[in-house]
């Protein structure tokens, strides 16, 4: 293959001279060389956007807890808006790009600024009510009802301490003489019986009486034991009014935070309800008022639900805007049957919360539709809807973000090695961290080992940029944060363990190899399977038809993988139709069908025949299915390869979608063409649409890279080892023939010239099996 090498001090002279008498194509001009160097620009520039720190030592942070989230300016306004008027907030977002973060610093600013008038300051006190189901609500001062039930137990004491030690002598005497007057019965009736055998019914009786009045006296002697053995017996005379003491349900001195998170809204921990009460005879039953407890609705100015979804899944919706709307309810019992079914309180309780809710797109859709929109009318009737940043545009203002979120995650890693290792510290030294550390990595570590967070270099700061990147598209950094912290640290562990005084590219790369996630060790392995696939088709075949996809698998986060995707084409003549096997999604469908009719155009333009053929299109062991149109270039390559019988090069992959000549971008790019960038798959490059250029950039950080043209078709060289050594070449293409060129070395003329030659062949054969 023809190539010329021109390095990035260059571009500009080789646009200015119209590439220097190159060869330009026609689909370029020399604003797309110009655009291409830019993109070789981008480490550059990246720098230049970090132009403030040679580390993160010298990086604050923020003392306002809400400017501690990042890339998320257009929540934290709305936060601050609503803040005001205590409105409420659904925030609509992606895992991880910082729903709980929010919730937490709205708290906080709204306990800083107007915290001492919405926490309540009334203790929330249960009364006895009407009969045994009932109770009364009243809201009073703590420090007075305080006083009031230790004056009334105080009294209860007094009376209990006067008074005469609990006894049942009187019951259990009068039960011991019925029970002696039916042994006497018994005895004299067995006496009559022998004379007079009907006696013996008397007897029968009278046997029975003594034998229950036996178990009623020690029933009896039983009660009194228990009586005394509590407070001497004494309690049992004044339980009744000890039942009648207020209980105290809320008492706001003793709440600290103004918001409770509930993971999973249901009637007991929103409401509150009644405990069971096991013991519900004998006089030891507990009054409904002590067996109440109050939810978050009464207790917690703020209610933040973590995940709206588990609302809709328990069915708590309902009570939920009823509350909402009438800020008050009632206390019931929440069981359908036993103990505190029937439980209820008399008057309302005050419930004016204020609610953060977050979810995810699936689950707003849903409340869309659920009753109308009820619940999103009533967030924005006092609030709003906050949709969450999913990925925020690189420049210098995220980028300086983005190295303060490094910073907290790093002062939050010192912290836990503080909590963890202080009390060692404290007794032992570092020494005794050393030593401690070496029984857990089964290894010798340096004599000046220090177990203590280090800062991170600017090389590693560049690489957090290029993962973000990489999990992004067109240009942006992904707002996905929680998988970074765990790499932040992972980094951390690398460098202590190394004793290095900083975070370096090298230990962000390695604990992206070590910190990896189930979907991509999954991928990881797929990719090592696909590259071995490759590898033994290459070795057995002529490589005619045979063309390496590239795809993506998306973890639940959205996260994604990408991995080649090895197809098989085959075209011959028959019915006007293409097949695409196995679990192939609608829009793969449609994609094959696409290809077929861009096929079909190109062997009309060529003047052939109109001739019927058969296209068959074969994902080589793709047992999860395929969906999508990204593989739609590799598939019409796969069929002209076959059909002109000229062989592809395997050692390239290709994404792309295909609308009639024309090349489109599709998305996952990043990942797709990093996936096979690994020197054990053994590619040389990669095939890509014009408009996805962009999502090169994060790949070139920390790398040699150069301009390359091939007949006229710009492409970017990663030298993926040092001293510029294992080079991979990345071309940017308009339309299917810039593919063919790069990955068949046949121009747009050959290609036709080809297919019209295979038609008249094909008619040939046709016209000769009909005579």
């Amino acid at each position: 293959m023809l190539e010329n090498c021109i390095s990035l001090t260059q571009c500009q002279v080789l646009v200015t001279i119209n590439c220097s008498g190159l060869k330009m194509n026609t689909e370029y001009n020399e604003k797309d060389y110009l655009d291409i160097a830019k993109v070789l620009d981008y480490p550059f520039t990246l720098k230049k956007n970090l132009f403030f720190m040679e580390d993160t030592s010298k990086i604050e942070v923020p003392k306002d807890p809400i400017e501690k989230v990042i890339f998320q300016d257009r929540a934290k306004w709305a936060i601050r808006k609503i803040a005001q008027n205590k409105g409420h907030i659904l925030m609509v977002g992606k895992p991880g790009t910082g729903k709980s973060l929010l919730a937490e610093m709205f708290n906080k600013v709204l306990d800083k600024s107007l915290g001492d008038f919405i926490k309540p300051k009334k203790a929330i006190v249960a009364y006895p009510g009407k009969d045994e189901n009932n109770l009364r609500i009243a809201y009073e001062n703590p420090s007075v009802i305080d006083k009031q039930i230790s004056h009334l137990q105080d009294k209860i004491e007094e009376v209990k301490n006067s008074t005469e030690k609990f006894s049942l002598s009187g019951l259990i005497k009068k039960v011991r003489r019925v029970k002696y007057t039916f042994i006497v019965a018994t005895v004299l009736s067995m006496i009559a019986g022998v004379f007079f055998p009907v006696a013996f019914v008397i007897t029968g009786f009278t046997g029975i009486g003594a034998i229950f009045m036996f178990i009623q006296e020690n029933n009896n002697k039983v009660q009194e034991k228990i009586q005394r053995n509590a407070s001497d017996g004494k309690t049992y005379v004044v339980k009744k009014f000890q039942d009648m003491i207020p209980e105290i349900l809320y008492d706001p001195r003793k709440e600290e935070s103004m918001m409770a998170y509930i993971s999973e809204p249901e009637h007991r921990n929103m409401k509150g309800g009644f405990r069971h009460d096991p013991y519900q005879s004998g006089n030891l039953q507990t009054p409904i008022h002590r067996r109440a407890f109050l939810g978050a609705h009464a207790k917690s100015p703020i209610i933040c639900i973590d995940e709206l979804k588990t609302l809709v899944k328990v069915g708590y919706m309902s009570n939920l805007l009823e509350i909402m709307q009438s800020k008050k309810y009632i206390l019931e019992g929440g069981q359908n049957s036993g103990s505190g079914a029937a439980d209820r309180s008399e008057d309302s309780i005050i419930a004016d919360n204020i609610f953060i809710a977050c979810c995810n797109h699936d689950t707003l859709e849903y409340l869309r539709k659920e009753g109308d929109g009820a619940f999103l009318s009533r967030i924005e009737d006092k609030g709003e809807v906050i949709v969450m940043e999913s990925s925020v545009p690189e420049n210098q203002k995220t980028i300086k973000e983005l190295t303060q979120y490094i910073k907290q995650e790093i002062i939050s890693f010192g912290k836990e090695l503080t909590n963890t290792w202080q009390e060692v510290i404290d007794e032992e030294g570092y020494e005794g961290v050393r030593k401690r550390s070496e029984q857990i990595f089964g290894k010798p570590l340096p004599e000046d080992y220090i177990l203590k967070e280090r800062e991170f270099a600017k090389s590693a700061v560049l690489e957090i940029v290029k993962e973000l990147r990489c999990r992004s598209s067109e240009g942006k950094l992904s707002s996905v944060l929680r998988p970074v912290n765990g790499l932040i640290k992972t980094a951390e562990y690398e460098a202590i363990l190394e004793n290095s005084p900083l975070v370096t590219d090298k230990h962000v790369k390695k604990a992206l190899i070590d910190h990896i996630p189930l979907e991509g060790a999954l991928s990881k392995d797929m990719v090592k399977h696909k590259g071995d696939l490759k590898k033994h088709i290459y070795s057995l075949t002529d490589a005619i038809g045979y063309v390496t996809g590239l795809s993506v698998i998306t973890s639940g986060s959205g996260r994604m993988y990408g991995q080649p995707l090895p197809i098989h084409c085959q075209i011959s003549v028959g019915s006007d139709t293409v097949s695409a096997p196995g679990k192939t999604g609608e829009i793969a469908k449609a994609a094959a069908q696409n290809v077929r009719a861009a096929i079909k155009k190109l062997i009309k333009e060529t003047g052939s025949p109109n001739i019927g053929y058969e296209m068959h299109v074969e994902y080589i062991q793709a047992h999860g299915g395929v969906e999508g149109d990204s593989a739609s270039v590799a598939m019409d390559a796969g069929l002209i390869s076959d059909f002109i019988n000229h062989p592809v090069n395997l050692k390239y992959g290709i994404t792309g979608s295909l609308t009639g000549d024309i090349v489109l971008a599709v998305g996952g790019v990043t990942e797709k063409v990093r996936s096979i960038m690994d020197l054990d798959l053994k590619m040389e490059g990669a095939c890509i649409p014009w408009q996805n250029r962009q999502d090169i950039e994060p790949l070139l950080v920390n790398c040699d890279a150069d301009l390359i043209i091939e007949d006229g078709i710009p492409g970017i060289r990663i030298f993926r080892s040092e001293e510029k050594k294992d080079p991979f070449d990345i071309y940017f293409c308009k339309t299917r023939y810039n593919v063919y060129r790069v990955i068949m070395g046949i121009t747009k003329h050959e290609v036709e010239k080809r297919m019209k030659e295979r038609v008249e062949e094909d008619l040939k054969s046709l016209k000769k099996n009909k005579v």
